[in-house]
């Protein structure tokens, strides 16, 4: 079954607004292990100046003090972001002061010495910009800015064509495309996870006939509805059953039956909106009405009845609605029982209407 979906995944684009929403997710995810690449890359950089300036006879200047601040505050910044398209900006602006920071340190080393470090530092420097959550569009960024400011050949003590020109540029043409495959590899991978997960996700927890949360999401999610503390208002708890729902699977079949409930759960998804609801099974419907009076629960009740009634359809129908308050030291079972005998009262009093539980 794993298997079956996988190849249906791979087979579809994920549209523009899932991956929006993947990188979102991966942003918070991974949040902090962006602040865990962002330190140490301040810290190595840190070490990295100081025994250049000490050990290789440079002086500490105020420029190294500015370095570091600026990058401590980018740092402090991502701290606060919340927001995957600022972390794109911001990841630039922190590729940017710190491949310059690294250009000035490296050019205080002797000429035949540059080179070779300013590989090493953009390998190090796009090595990290390839795990982060970013877009495209701030990764091939981060290249960018990375090659020009730690361009091997800028000044270089050597020929282009020379053999340790050619293996330089062999290496520096090497690194760009191992750190794009590995990113467009990496991203490609877990988008295709997320999509799996979110698919598994819906079939758990999503009624596949009629597309809204079936009974497992609605007492997950009415359960921690009912432990959320402090109350503003009450909370009330409805089940909603077709009227003569067999007879309209006798008499027109099960195709118009499934019609039905698409279209019941349609009106219920209209009306209650603002609350949690599900098919429970069958024709059953149920929702759980926190933070209303109950004024606005008969309200919300009469109104779905008559969305009910009055839509014009070749099969009309009606429904029953049980209504019960949920008490503060109830379960949600105790609750369903309550609603379902309200219920069963709107079913023997003439149907189409609701009731509360007396």
């Amino acid at each position: 079954m794993y298997k079956t979906i996988e190849d249906e995944v791979l087979k579809k684009t994920a549209p523009a607004e899932l991956k929006a929403e993947f990188i979102q997710h991966e942003f918070e995810r991974l949040h902090r292990f962006c602040l865990l690449i962002y330190v140490a890359s301040i810290t190595v950089w840190m070490m990295f100046d100081l025994i250049v300036s000490f050990i290789g006879g440079q002086s500490f200047t105020w420029l190294s003090f500015l370095f570091l601040g600026v990058l401590s505050t980018v740092a402090t910044v991502l701290l606060f972001t919340r927001k995957a398209r600022h972390f794109h900006v911001l990841n630039l602006m922190f590729v940017f002061t710190i491949t310059l920071g690294l250009r000035l340190v490296i050019d205080g080393l002797p000429a035949d010495f540059q080179p070779a470090w300013l590989v090493l530092a953009a390998s190090s420097t796009l090595y990290g910009a390839s795990v982060l959550p970013l877009s495209r569009w701030s990764f091939y960024g981060a290249q960018i800015i990375t090659w020009l400011m730690l361009n091997p050949f800028y000044k270089a003590p050597f020929a282009l064509l020379e053999l340790r020109g050619v293996m330089t540029m062999a290496y520096t043409v090497f690194l760009c495309a191992l750190t794009v495959y590995s990113f467009l590899t990496l991203r490609k991978a877990k988008l295709y996870n997320y999509i799996m997960s979110k698919l598994l996700l819906e079939q758990a927890y999503i009624d596949t006939l009629t597309e809204i949360p079936n009974r497992r999401s609605f007492m997950t999610q009415a359960g921690k509805q009912l432990q959320s503390a402090p109350r503003e208002h009450d909370h009330y708890l409805a089940m909603i059953d077709i009227d003569n729902f067999k007879k309209v699977n006798d008499v027109y079949g099960h195709d118009i039956g499934d019609e039905v409930l698409k279209r019941i759960a349609a009106d219920i998804k209209g009306v209650m909106a603002d609350f949690e609801y599900a098919r429970l099974g069958g024709e059953e419907f149920a929702i759980y009405l926190a933070g209303v009076r109950r004024d606005d629960v008969a309200a919300l009740a009469g109104e779905l009845c008559r969305v009910v009634r009055e839509r014009v359809t070749q099969h009309p129908v009606t429904i029953s609605i049980g209504l019960a308050q949920v008490a503060d030291d109830d379960t949600l079972n105790q609750a369903l029982v309550r609603a379902d005998e309200a219920l069963y009262a709107s079913k023997h009093t003439g149907k189409d209407r609701f009731t509360f539980y007396q």
